[in-house]
C-alpha cells in the first residue's frame, strides 16, 4: 500500500540559508506538493530564495530559534489538514529524495507516530568528533526516552499529526529536537529510525558549542527529574 503524499507536506526551518534553501526547497517540492519554509527571521535573501522556488514561506520577524521554527511549520500544517509532516534542515545535509524512505517507514512501521533519520548505519564519512558525540548523547537520550534511538541529533524527521499537539510545547532553539523525542516517548509512542545518507559539504552550524550543550544538559536534569 502506498501513502497518500497529498497528506503529507514539509518544513523547512532555516535561518541565514540563502545558499542552499532554493536548491532544497524544490527538491522536497518535487517529491511533496506541500511545502513551507521558515524564515527565522533571516537578514540575507532566504526569504526569497525559497519563494523563487513556489512553496510556501512564513517568515518570524525576528529570530526565535530554531525549536520556534518548527513549532511554526507544524501548526501551519496541522491547521490545514496535513495527516504526516516532514522536517529537513534547509543547509543541503538531509537529500529531499530520501523523503520517500520514511514514507515508505510509515507502511511498515504503522504502529509509530514518529519517524527520525539514523546516519549512524554509515559513518564513514561522519567527522569522528561528531561520532563520539551523537553516539554518547543519543545513548543518554535513549535511556530517558526508555527505547533505543540511534541517532538523536538528526533534524530530519517526520511526525503524525496525532502526536503534533503534544510537541507544540518545550525548548525554543536547538535542544526543542531532543525535547521532541522525550515528550513523545513519555506519552507511550514509539520512535521508528529510518536510515538516511550522511551528507557533510559546506554547511555552517548555527549550534553554539557551549551555551547549546549546556542547554542540553539543563534539558536532561530536567527530565531525569520527572
Amino acid at each position: 500500500m502506498e501513502r497518500d503524499r497529498s497528506r503529507i507536506a514539509a518544513v523547512i526551518p532555516a535561518y541565514q540559508e540563502e545558499k542552499h534553501v532554493g536548491e532544497v526547497a524544490r527538491d522536497a517540492r518535487a517529491q511533496l506538493e506541500h511545502v513551507l519554509v521558515v524564515d527565522d527571521g533571516s537578514t540575507d535573501a532566504t526569504a526569497e530564495r525559497a519563494r523563487s522556488t513556489g512553496v510556501d514561506v512564513v517568515v518570524h520577524p525576528q529570530n526565535r530559534g530554531k525549536g520556534e521554527s518548527i513549532k511554526t511549520g507544524l501548526r501551519y500544517w496541522l491547521e490545514r489538514g496535513s495527516e504526516y509532516v516532514v522536517l529537513l534542515d534547509a543547509d543541503g545535509q538531509h537529500l529531499p529524495e530520501e523523503i520517500s524512505r520514511f514514507v515508505d517507514s510509515t507502511v511498515s512501521e504503522s504502529d509509530a507516530k514518529i519517524f527520525i533519520g539514523s546516519r549512524m548505519n554509515d559513518t564513514s564519512t561522519m567527522p569522528l568528533v561528531r561520532r563520539i558525540v551523537n553516539r554518547y548523547m543519543s545513548g543518554k537520550i535513549s535511556q530517558v526516552c526508555g527505547q533505543p534511538i540511534p541517532d538523536t541529533q538528526c533534524g530530519f524527521r517526520m511526525l503524525h499529526r496525532d502526536i503534533i499537539p503534544d510537541v507544540l510545547s518545550g525548548a525554543s532553539r536547538f535542544e526543542y529536537e531532543t525535547e521532541m523525542l522525550i515528550i513523545a516517548s513519555r506519552k507511550g509512542h514509539r520512535v521508528a529510525s529510518v536510515p538516511i545518507t550522511t551528507v557533510y559539504s559546506d554547511e555552517v552550524s548555527s549550534i553554539n558549542p557551549v551555551r547549546d550543550t549546556l542547554r542540553f544538559f539543563k534539558l536532561m536534569r530536567r527530565y531525569r527529574k520527572l
